[in-house]
């Protein structure tokens, strides 16, 4: 399982240089043909093991409640952020990977309920969840690229 926390800190790390150095109004933007934005698929990959991980497994999220249900899924950027919740969501970008490792080596995850994910991959372990997270993630810096593409283009 090492692996698998070595490549999200990498994908953090990309997603920080994201956040370090794109310019602040095309964080928010949202181009044509998109219904979301940059800043919002980075807070959203932030906020997503908190729910794949904890809440499946029956345990209190690390983070704050407030910010899993404003970049959960099947929510839509809300605005800018305040300058107070773009450095949560900075620090979270790497606290959070190093509290999910810790907690999954201390054996924290004890009990998991099964679910089904929107692409049809079944959970029945947090293993599994720790697994499907990495291509979920896969797939936000991919939707990070294109919304980079067409801002350029835009």
């Amino acid at each position: 399982m090492d692996k698998i926390f070595d490549i999200l800190l990498k994908n953090r790390t990309i997603l920080h240089t994201f956040l370090q150095n794109t310019p602040k109004e095309d964080l928010f933007k949202i181009p044509e043909g998109f219904n979301n934005n940059i800043w919002w698929n980075i807070a959203h990959v932030v906020v997503t093991p908190q729910l794949l991980l904890y809440k499946l497994s029956g345990l209190d999220f690390s983070i704050e409640e407030e910010l899993v249900n404003k970049y959960k899924k099947g929510t839509f950027p809300e605005g800018e952020p305040s300058p107070t919740e773009m450095e949560k969501i900075m620090t979270y970008l790497f606290s959070t990977v190093e509290q999910i490792q810790q907690d999954y080596e201390r054996g924290t995850f004890k009990n998991f309920q099964e679910y089904m994910t929107t692409p049809k991959v079944g959970l029945n372990s947090v293993e599994d969840a720790l697994q499907f997270n990495v291509f979920h993630e896969g797939l936000h810096l991919g939707s990070i690229l294109a919304l980079k593409r067409a801002l350029a283009s835009g």
